[in-house]
């Protein structure tokens, strides 16, 4: 019999041709909406493999309805939606992705901080509806980005991304972390330790780069708002529940500072209305990672994982191995 597979939402190609090719394979149709929980439990009851993303809540309802699950193939590099306590007590094997997307997620962090800086969202908008000030009008008149300091909160791979586009432009680069870097390192990436509450007092940009723990939901919340300058921006690309939402609402209605640029949401893919209704906010839909080549990287990663289980290999990607093995 075929091992039956679910897939929460249509891969890239080729790879999802290949995890098609390794079983019965169904899937939930859309890739313009996140799976609803009641559709995944459903598609899990008879499956042997799930595959899923970063966004797809895999908790302990779902994982109780799939009494023949065997494997779990994830898309991300650390799960943020899935119970992985749950799963390994059923040993369940879970595999997920080495870091393939820094690169591309800073590149997109880089456009959100341009983007917001320039108003490119907001003036694309007025020029649709018709709205032309003029080549030296104040109209649109945005922020500076050559020249000024941006702070990065974290400074793993994407940081460092970050701290290289930064150069090109020009700017001073803080960083702060928990354990300063060596001074080789930070002469090598040109970056400047600040304590955390020196970062937000002196950057024009602040970047969200740290990894989300529990040590770091609400990282920047109303007194780390306080902080920032009135004239700052706040980035995040991130993970949403770093930043406490409605205190980032107030911030921005209070003119405590000068806007902001969110890839990710604390209760996503719910947005506070609020933010919608913004000029000086740039929101995108958890996009980190969303370049055609990236996506076919990470459905090959997906189907060698699952090839590598079908034939009874070692895991290349198993994230819970220690877990199983107890």
């Amino acid at each position: 019999m075929a091992t039956r597979i679910y897939v929460t939402q249509p891969l890239a190609e080729p790879g999802f041709s290949r995890i098609k090719a390794l079983g019965d394979v169904r899937s939930f149709p859309k890739t313009a909406q996140i799976a609803p929980k009641q559709d995944v439990i459903e598609g899990v009851r008879d499956a042997e493999v799930l595959c899923c993303l970063l966004q797809d809540s895999i908790d302990a309802e779902v994982l109780d309805a799939a009494k023949n699950l065997r494997l779990i193939v994830t898309g991300a590099i650390n799960p943020m939606n899935l119970d992985m306590a749950r799963a390994s007590a059923r040993g369940i094997a879970v595999t997920g992705i080495p870091n393939l997307v820094a690169e591309t997620t800073a590149d997109l962090e880089w456009s959100l901080l341009m983007s917001v800086a320039r108003r490119i969202v907001e003036s694309d908008n007025e020029l649709r509806r018709g709205v032309f000030p003029g080549s030296q009008s104040v109209h649109f008149a945005g922020a500076q980005v050559y020249g000024r300091t941006l702070g990065t909160i974290g400074f793993g791979a994407i940081a460092q991304g970050i701290a290289r586009r930064a150069h090109g432009f020009g700017m001073k680069v803080l960083y702060s972390k928990p354990h300063r870097l060596d001074e080789a390192t930070e002469r090598e990436f040109g970056v400047e330790y600040r304590s955390f509450d020196d970062l937000l007092r002196e950057s024009d940009y602040v970047c969200l780069n740290a990894t989300y723990t529990p040590q770091t939901h609400h990282l920047i919340s109303a007194r780390e708002l306080g902080l920032m300058k009135e004239s700052a921006f706040l980035v995040n690309a991130s993970r949403g529940p770093m930043v406490d939402e409605a205190a980032l609402v107030e911030a921005l209605k209070a003119q405590k500072i000068r806007g902001a640029a969110l890839d990710v949401f604390e209760y996503e893919p719910k947005v506070a209305p609020e933010l919608l209704q913004m000029e000086n906010v740039v929101l995108t839909p958890h996009l980190g990672s969303a370049t055609l080549e990236m996506r076919q990287a990470i459905s090959a990663v997906m189907a060698d994982n699952l090839e590598a289980f079908l034939a009874g290999k070692e895991l290349p990607n198993l994230i819970n191995g220690a877990q199983l093995s107890r």
